[in-house]
């Protein structure tokens, strides 16, 4: 289980985040919405121990993720192109990956074999750099990488995002068969409220750092996010 209590994380006297107590079970497909400068990140980086909070604490698998590392090794992330290593090509890249979750080149290649579609023939056996690839096909390489190892938690910020269609959708079909194993739990934040609704069984809604909704998907739970985004 995921715990956030009394986190709360303030820059300048400005209080981007504020959220006195959130639980995510395992196994859970956890989505959460908000418009810019909700605390989307801020949250999902406490999770990562990459923003230290103002106050509170995260426990992942009863874990304090500020006071020990043993965490890290069933966790995973992807958030954005600094997780990537931009000098590397993708392969050297997933097998370094790869050897910090103790699996062999072999292991990794056959990973890999599972995202042929979704790579499209633009991933592997090029001669790019990371750092050349399009937007797109690099948050496909940080999204793939973050899967290596059979991680139980994964954290993914806007993964959709720069994605075409196609990879869209490819990626929701990754992410929902992730979710239906019941010992992974899954994190996803999106503006995009249709794509988060898609793929989670929970969302959270924020605002200014607030909970503003907790909401168990139903067939009513994207017309009400859009209803509450486009009050007046």
């Amino acid at each position: 289980m995921i715990k956030f209590n009394n986190i709360s994380k303030t820059y300048s006297k400005q209080t981007v985040l504020d959220v006195e107590s959130l639980e995510i079970q395992p196994g859970q497909a956890f989505g959460l919405v908000g418009n810019n400068g909700a605390g989307k990140t801020t949250l999902f980086s406490t999770l990562l121990d990459l923003i230290k909070p103002s106050t509170g604490e995260v426990l992942n698998n009863d874990i304090n993720v500020r006071t020990s590392e043993d965490w890290k090794s069933f966790t995973s992330a992807f958030l954005d192109d600094s997780f990537l290593i931009g000098y590397l090509m993708p392969e050297e890249y997933f097998y370094f990956v790869g050897e910090l979750r103790n699996f062999s080149k072999k292991q990794v290649d056959d990973f890999l074999t599972d995202f042929e579609d979704l790579f499209n023939n633009e991933i592997l056996g090029g001669k790019k750099y990371i750092r050349d690839l399009s937007k797109g096909n690099q948050k496909k390489v940080g999204i793939v990488a973050a899967l290596i190892g059979d991680p139980k938690v994964i954290v993914l910020d806007e993964p959709f995002a720069n994605l075409d269609p196609t990879t869209q959708i490819r990626l929701k079909k990754i992410i929902k068969n992730l979710s239906k194993k019941e010992d992974v739990t899954v994190l996803v934040s999106s503006h995009d409220l249709q794509d988060v609704t898609e793929v989670s069984d929970r969302i959270v809604l924020l605002e200014k750092g607030l909970i503003i909704k907790d909401i168990k998907k139903t067939t009513k739970t994207l017309k009400d996010l859009e209803s509450y985004f486009t009050k007046e």
